[in-house]
């Protein structure tokens, strides 16, 4: 009997004479190329550097375009958006030691968000390697540990052989379900020395679905169809899995409410009846998630800020569906199923039987009601304003990035559908670079940038890639004069405020500088100020003055 894995694929004769007489000229960096190219990819993110220049020559031997950006850390989060938008595997090409290092932060959001980012750093010459002693420019004692604690999975090559093995494991380790960003790591000299191995030949990196165990999914389906009062959380692996459409069909099937993380905002349909939105910094809504006899957790670990800050204190049955293993039951005892949302819903879908619940949809209304007459007793109509306007300007189906901002936090809880932010994480300097990623990712449609002054210097220098690459981003700068969050935490806390005051440029005139068109707007005029440049080609920015409050969350 023949196995799958017994079958060796035979090169053609004219592969065979290709591969005998490879062209010359090539370097180990071409391998590199040429293995991200055979695995699919497309585009490419990065900076060059000095021990990184045998990769970077070899990109004008391929075909694969290179978006670079001014600072490595926002080229890191440029990545992480394209592999958001569409979910394919994001290659991100760094230098040794500084260059390495300064992506971490936006690798920290990628593992968080579960982005697949490749990233691909020169390392010193192999003779430098293991002392953290020779004096090589950027040496470190161990660069690869710098990095093991954040990404998924680190790959380290010390020859060119290994390279097309190393690269497609990572590929796929970051393709597999949780999606997240890797490592792999190559010596200048490897790059750099000319090789006479062939051209790399297209490969499969496709990883294996995580499937759920079929026993766990039918006491799954038991306790949900006897449930009195279900209702479904459903996160950011939700959106990963494109499994939208298996949730509605499943809180249809079951009359369960449904409430959106921050994370899996767009998860389901803001306006529909059995939705409670994403209200989840409100007691009203942790009351209503604590009285649920059965509770279906979708792709998300209830951290944080998905369980109130830690005060959800559940009392019914915890169903947890998710792909990471390291989250599943990792903050409240569950029936906990290990899978992909999109499969472990459809095994769901196919065992469950109908149930009607005349009242789901009164309840939902009920607690949003409460909510809204929460927030209206709070005298926050201009924040509200203001957000509202954003979404008018924003066409249909364009995607937003949002920076740590207030106006932020306040999307996370009220913006009716999909948006991403860098909540996974929290570092600043996410929003216009990674919105940078996804007009990339899909340049036939414009995308919006938020981020607050504060934020937004962490990556002006992006304004130079934008214009450089002609992207269609639009930059929403809200101007409050310092860390406006940090602000109002401090002065709650502390009585007053430290070190959040800033000096900041005339961002209206920088952008110009930079041969970016922008326009200083107001509350008033923001929707049509946001609508003609979002309508305009190529990038813009728009600043808003405004000295935006946040509106109290209910712990208790």
């Amino acid at each position: 009997m023949t196995h799958d894995h017994d079958v060796v694929l035979r090169p053609t004769e004219a592969q065979t004479a290709a591969a005998l007489n490879p062209p010359a000229g090539r370097g180990g960096g071409d391998l590199v190329v040429e293995t991200l190219a055979g695995l699919g990819a497309t585009t490419v993110f990065g900076l060059p550097g000095q021990h990184a220049l045998g990769m970077f020559d070899a990109l004008r031997r391929s075909d694969l375009d290179y978006i670079g950006l001014r600072v490595e850390n926002n080229a890191g989060f440029a990545a992480d958006a394209y592999g958001r938008i569409t979910g394919e595997a994001a290659p991100l090409l760094l230098s040794t030691g500084p260059g390495a290092l300064t992506s971490l932060a936006a690798l920290q959001e990628a593992a968080a968000a579960s982005s697949p980012v490749i990233a691909i750093s020169s390392q010193v010459p192999t003779a430098g390697l293991g002392g953290g002693r020779h004096g090589y420019l950027h040496e470190l004692r161990d660069q690869k540990a710098s990095f093991r604690d954040v990404v998924k999975s680190v790959h380290t090559v010390r020859s060119q052989s290994q390279i097309p093995s190393a690269i497609a494991a990572a590929w796929e380790s970051a393709l597999t379900a949780p999606h997240g960003p890797v490592w792999v790591e190559i010596p200048q000299d490897v790059l750099l020395a000319e090789t006479l191995l062939p051209v790399v030949t297209p490969m499969d990196a496709f990883p294996e679905d995580i499937v759920p165990r079929p026993e766990l999914t039918a006491v799954a389906a038991g306790l949900m169809a006897n449930a009195a009062r279900p209702v479904i959380i459903a996160g950011g692996g939700v959106v990963r899995a494109d499994a939208s459409g298996k949730l509605l069909a499943l809180a249809e099937k079951l009359d369960a409410p449904v409430v959106t993380t921050f994370g899996g905002k767009g998860a389901f349909p803001w306006e529909h009846p059995l939705s409670l939105q994403s209200w989840l910094e409100d007691r009203h809504t942790t009351d209503f998630l604590e009285d649920a006899d059965v509770l279906l957790v979708v792709g998300s670990g209830l951290g944080e800020l998905s369980s109130n800050y830690h005060t959800f204190q559940p009392r019914g049955r915890i169903i947890q569906i998710e792909a990471d293993l390291g989250k599943l039951e990792s903050n409240h005892p569950a029936l906990g199923i290990h899978a992909d949302a999109r499969i472990a819903l459809q095994a769901l879908l196919e065992t469950v039987p109908d149930r009607t619940d005349a009242t789901a949809a009164e309840r939902v209304r009920t607690v949003l009601a409460k909510v809204r007459a929460r927030i209206d007793a709070q005298d926050l109509g201009e924040e509200q304003r203001i957000l509202a306007a954003v979404r008018e300007a924003l066409p249909a189906g364009a995607p937003s990035f949002w920076d740590m901002t207030i106006l932020a936090y306040w999307a996370w809880s009220a913006w009716p559908g999909a948006m991403h932010s860098a909540q996974g994480a929290g570092g600043l300097g996410y929003g216009f670079p990674a919105a940078l990623g996804a007009a990339v990712a899909d340049p036939g449609r414009p995308v919006l940038a938020v981020s607050g002054d504060g934020g937004a210097m962490y990556s002006i220098a992006e304004l130079a890639t934008a214009k450089q690459y002609d992207l269609p981003v639009t930059w929403l700068i809200v101007d409050d004069g310092g860390y406006g969050i940090l602000r109002e935490y401090m002065t709650d806390t502390f009585g007053e405020a430290t070190a959040t005051e800033l000096a900041r440029p005339d961002f209206v005139a920088l952008a110009e500088s930079f041969g970016v068109p922008a326009v200083r707007t107001s509350a008033d005029t923001l929707t049509a100020d946001l609508s003609k440049a979002l309508a305009a080609p190529g990038p813009s920015v728009v600043v808003l003055p405004a000295l935006l409050k946040m509106f109290a969350p209910t712990h208790l």
